[in-house]
């Protein structure tokens, strides 16, 4: 019997957010059966040093649809990513942050954006961002440097909700600092990128890591 095919893979890197998980899991679940698809979701455990491995491999030993990868310690986003990216078997490649401030009620406008609009990268616009003062600024200051060097005209470089296409995903080699860069990386490989508004909610549990 053929396997089915999957069509949307939730790659999301975890560090110390033990209290997020199931939530997390249950938000993606309704997401996807109310979008009527197939999904997987990949979590890749960056050397966390409280339950939040435990908690995965519990996850996973009751549903197929969770796999669980982990590194010996905390090596950084961009590892996690491109592990993610490289296991990943779904059409479509969905990145968010294991924080809960990525909301997955935000995917079906991401992929309606990539669909009318042949797109390879649709990349979250947190228009109305709840973090620090100073994160905020930053990230601003960073945003507007960075399409006015590099040409690749975004608000928000840096917002972990994405949406990729297979190959746009798999095309990416990441380490050290470079997951800042993702929307200008997918861009010289000569893939299609936009951006479009989302939600973006108050951390719930612990601080930022």
């Amino acid at each position: 019997m053929a396997l089915k095919s999957i069509e949307f893979s939730f790659v999301i890197p975890i560090y110390n957010e033990e209290e997020s998980i199931a939530e997390l899991v249950e938000q993606i679940k309704l997401v996807c059966t109310k979008m009527k698809v197939s999904y997987e979701v990949l979590f890749i455990d960056d050397g966390s040093t409280d339950k939040t491995l435990q908690i995965l491999k519990s996850l996973s030993s009751k549903n197929r649809d969770i796999k669980v990868y982990s590194f010996r310690k905390n090596l950084g986003k961009s590892p996690a990513l491109s592990l993610g990216f490289q296991e990943s078997k779904g059409k479509y490649i969905v990145t968010l942050d294991g924080d809960l401030q990525d909301d997955p009620k935000n995917v079906p406008s991401l992929y309606k954006k990539l669909s009318e609009g042949s797109f390879d990268l649709v990349s979250g616009w947190r228009k109305d961002r709840k973090d620090s003062f100073t994160k905020v600024i930053f990230s601003k200051v960073f945003n507007k440097f960075a399409s006015m060097f590099w040409g690749t005209k975004l608000h928000d470089y840096n917002c972990g909700l994405k949406l990729y296409t297979q190959d746009a995903a798999k095309s990416l080699n990441l380490y050290g600092g470079m997951h800042r860069f993702i929307p200008l990386l997918v861009a010289q490989e000569g893939f299609r990128i936009t951006e479009v508004p989302v939600v973006h909610d108050i951390r719930k549990y612990g601080k930022s890591k």
